[in-house]
């Protein structure tokens, strides 16, 4: 969300590239200013090199940048807005409490659960030496997890609502404490420890992830609304800071209230273009400082390199300080996700590791186990639903109820995909007299209101039905059940260089080209989500996808 402050003294002044936004923009104003004196030695010092770019003006920044001659530009300000600082310490610190009172609550009824499930323990008479071993025991272990969610902070506010990380660590905690637990047992020889990693333990994990899932659900609406978020400035040349809005506003759960940019060279009163947004150029690099403390901002994201490298970054830092505001480095390494990622502090000197991808081993041993199980469990509880559209496929139109198709998948090789047919059984036949209407991205042919579609085939498309024959070529071994779109060989054919990447690994029913817009998406933006995926996924990016399928089923977007 891109939002204009309010800069004056005392009175709302109108924002800037208020005249080019259009009706219903997320163009909005702040609350209002409070007089206070601003600091003596708001701006950083500038290198002769410097001062020659700002010299240069508008030129040097292209024309996505333009001069907007609503407003004038604002030589002096005597106000800052203090109320967005207030704000974003009240919900961050009203949402790590309500966490911290639910996660007690979930871990005491976890732990008193397995106590009672005990006969051995809580079954003995009060008072006895079994009793109270058994009430220690529990209460050591409630304290230790307790303790864990802590230390893996699992509360930061910096992870909550944003990917699977919130979720990794209250497993990794959870798994550490158990695994603890047993060590103990074996050690001490404890008895009746078993009632607690076979009732605590799945109790637990269930309880604590549910809760995350509902603040996130709270904290998400709340987003939504433009509250609960980090107002933050982007800085850098034009293209990076672009590109940084630009991901940050494609991401419906993003944490950060983008107020404006700072560019080199530029002044107050010019707008940066980012898609169908202008967004308002707050001043220079070097005014990055004293913007923060006029608009109340809680965060500097510095895009990419920037005129004086790391010296600036540095004085940068401790400008910031003053402020209460935090500093992001939004990383140049494109497609690269956390877990591929490590510092290494070599004195004093961080480095930055990033792990190469790898396309076998054990972890997709794990996966391919999580194939066969959810693949067949699925075959099994579908069957009647399976029988159920098999008929009604039968019965809409002549031809057989099943669909194959040669598709390309791991490492270039061919295999039939499964699919209840949604088409006229000789839809290929017409493909060719259909070309001119194509409404596909990239390689892909698509057409809204395709007239080969079926009556049954329309809404068993629009809510995914047609692909759970899948489950089959899942558990054969020719897909998975997460990865990337499997391509037609005409597809491939027309791939460039890079793109054949996708085929590294095997094609996947779901994946985030599915649950992020589908045929919708532009076909470059297709295929990084695809790539994305190849090199970075995980077990529980996995499952996270796996969720919002079902979320995405329900509400089907891009599907024709």
């Amino acid at each position: 969300m891109v939002k204009v402050p309010v800069l004056g003294s005392g009175k709302a002044a109108a924002p800037q590239g208020a005249a080019h936004a259009p009706a219903g923009s997320a163009f909005r104003t702040g609350p209002a200013a409070a007089n206070v004196n601003p600091p003596a030695s708001p701006w950083i010092g500038k290198p002769a090199a410097a001062q020659r770019t700002e010299k240069a003006g508008l030129a040097a920044l292209g024309s996505d940048v333009t001069l907007d001659l609503a407003t004038p530009p604002v030589t002096h300000r005597r106000t800052r807005i203090k109320a967005p600082l207030k704000d974003r310490l009240t919900w961050t610190r009203f949402l790590t409490t309500s966490l911290r009172l639910a996660d007690t609550a979930l871990v005491s009824g976890a732990v008193l659960a397995g106590s009672a499930l005990n006969p051995g323990g809580m079954g003995a008479s009060p008072g006895s030496p079994a009793h109270a071993q058994h009430l220690s025991m529990g209460l050591i272990l409630g304290v230790v997890w307790l303790a864990a969610l802590e230390v893996y902070r699992t509360r930061d506010p910096k992870v909550l609502g944003v990917g699977p990380e919130e979720y990794k660590r209250v497993l990794s905690a959870s798994f550490r404490v158990f695994g603890f637990l047993g060590i103990v047992a074996v050690v001490f020889r404890l008895e009746d420890v078993s009632s607690f990693v076979l009732v605590s333990l799945p109790l637990g994990l269930v309880a604590l992830t549910g809760s995350r899932w509902g603040f996130r659900r709270w904290l998400s609406h709340e987003k939504s609304k433009g509250r609960c978020l980090s107002r933050a400035i982007v800085v850098g040349e034009p293209q990076d800071v672009r590109y940084v809005i630009k991901q940050i506003n494609r991401k419906s759960g993003a944490a950060y209230d983008i107020l404006g940019a700072c560019l080199p060279g530029a002044r107050r009163g010019t707008v940066l273009a980012v898609d169908h947004l202008r967004v308002p150029v707050l001043s220079s690099i070097y005014g990055v400082a004293h913007t923060v403390w006029q608009t109340g901002a809680n965060a500097v994201i510095v895009a990419g390199p920037v005129p004086g490298g790391n010296q600036f970054i540095q004085e940068l830092g401790w400008r910031l300080e003053e402020n209460s505001a935090e500093l992001v480095l939004a990383a140049t390494l494109t497609n690269v996700a956390g877990p591929r990622i490590h510092w290494r502090p070599v004195e004093g000197l961080p480095l930055m590791h990033v792990d190469i991808p790898h396309y076998s081993g054990g972890k997709h041993t794990l996966k391919r186990l999580m194939d066969i199980t959810v693949s067949a469990a699925a075959l099994l509880v579908l069957a009647p639903a399976l029988l159920l559209l098999a008929a009604i496929v039968r019965a809409d139109s002549p031809g057989p109820v099943l669909f194959k198709q040669e598709r390309i998948g791991k490492r270039g090789t061919t295999f039939q995909m499964l699919k209840f047919r949604s088409m006229v059984v000789d839809a290929e036949a017409h493909l060719e007299a259909l070309s001119s209407q194509d409404e596909g991205a990239g390689v892909l042919f698509k057409i809204r209101g395709d007239p080969r579609v079926t009556r049954c085939g329309r809404w068993m498309r629009k809510y995914s039905l047609d692909e759970l024959p899948q489950f089959w070529n899942v558990l054969v071994g020719n897909m998975s059940l997460v990865g990337p779109r499997p391509p037609l060989s005409r597809e491939v054919s027309g791939y460039e260089r890079h793109t054949h990447r996708r085929l590294l690994i095997k094609p996947g029913i779901t994946g985030l080209w599915q649950i992020n817009g589908r045929s919708d998406l532009p076909w470059d933006e297709a295929v990084r989500l695809d790539l994305y995926y190849v090199e970075n996924w995980s077990i529980a990016g996995d499952l996270m996808i796996m969720w919002r399928t079902f979320r995405a089923m329900t509400r089907p977007s891009g599907a024709y």
